[in-house]
């Protein structure tokens, strides 16, 4: 990871390592250490930190400076107040703001999609990239800095937006644009399908944007949200969200689509994309597996997170 300029990466997969409901990540100069059943004795994050400062050091490796403990009950609020200021990781000699606490739950940079970004930033070069449910736009930085053409990011986020703004800088990435706005009735009129305004009685607020294509396009969803557009459920109806997504892509181009839900098998889930691909009139030629990295391990071969690199047909 060093040798790649990476400095953020898991040290302990807990559920697939003996500690369920714990991870330990390495987020440039802060070690985050995250549990969900219960949280860590007083001591013991400390302690943690010696031991990888201790390791790493070894190695020859610069080390976190500080621990960091976030626990995350599920269904429950989080409680503590936002960093104030960015604290910035390196992925492949880019910069990340990866503070640890910000208004929502989760990280601001997800490691383990870091094989989709590496894709990304490699097959970008001279290409249009749509990224869905940008989040913090770590896949739109890394189409911008493979040298795609054009990179939007999409999210009806304004503060995840706004940390992918600060990434761009950080970066020295200009002409992105950041789109705050639900995915739902963006891709839909990319896609030239029609758009209800109207529900239940009142008129739904939206950009307007003329029907394109682009040459790559990004699919990297919530397990489940709802909004007045429509509802994302990555369990019961994926091809809701691959459908336009699919006709917002050029021919011959590529989707890296994602589906995060660990109960999801992934045969099933790939049979579903093609029937749908197949329904909706862009039948998808090839398809290719990306696994997690090696800090992400699955010794059934079965990752909770399941990227796919499709390719329109022509």
């Amino acid at each position: 990871m060093h040798q790649q300029q990476t400095d953020c990466y898991r040290l302990l997969h807990g559920t697939v390592e003996g500690a369920p409901g714990l991870a330990i990540d390495r987020y440039g100069p802060l070690l985050l250490v995250q549990t969900w059943r219960d949280p860590l004795p007083d001591d013991t994050a400390a302690r943690l930190l010696e031991q990888v400062q201790s390791a790493l050091s070894e190695l020859g490796a610069s080390a976190p400076e500080r621990v960091v403990c976030n626990h995350r009950p599920r269904d429950a609020p989080t409680t503590w107040p936002p960093d104030p200021e960015p604290v910035w990781g390196m992925e492949q000699g880019l910069r990340f703001d990866v503070r640890p606490r910000h208004r929502g739950r989760d990280p601001l940079l997800f490691l383990d999609l870091r094989a989709g970004r590496r894709w990304v930033r490699a097959a970008s070069k001279d290409r249009s990239v749509l990224n869905l449910f940008a989040y913090s736009c770590g896949v739109g930085i890394a189409a911008a800095a493979g040298g795609a053409t054009e990179v939007w990011n999409v999210d009806f986020a304004a503060s995840a937006l706004d940390v992918g703004r600060a990434n761009a800088a950080a970066n020295d990435l200009p002409g992105m644009q950041f789109i705050e706005e639900d995915v739902f009735p963006v891709v839909r009129q990319l896609a030239g399908l029609p758009m209800n305004d109207r529900r239940g009685g009142q008129k739904r607020r939206h950009t307007r944007f003329s029907a394109r294509r682009f040459d790559l396009v990004v699919v990297d969803p919530p397990r489940w949200a709802t909004s007045a557009f429509g509802t994302v459920d990555l369990v019961r109806d994926y091809p809701s969200l691959l459908k336009p997504a699919l006709l917002a892509t050029a021919d011959g181009g590529s989707l890296l689509l994602t589906n995060n839900v660990a109960s999801v098998d992934r045969g099933a889930w790939q049979d579903i994309c093609l029937r749908a691909s197949r329904k909706a009139g862009r039948p998808i030629k090839t398809w290719d597996w990306l696994d997690p990295d090696a800090d992400f391990p699955s010794p059934d071969d079965r990752p909770p997170l399941k990227m796919a690199v499709a390719t329109v047909a022509r």
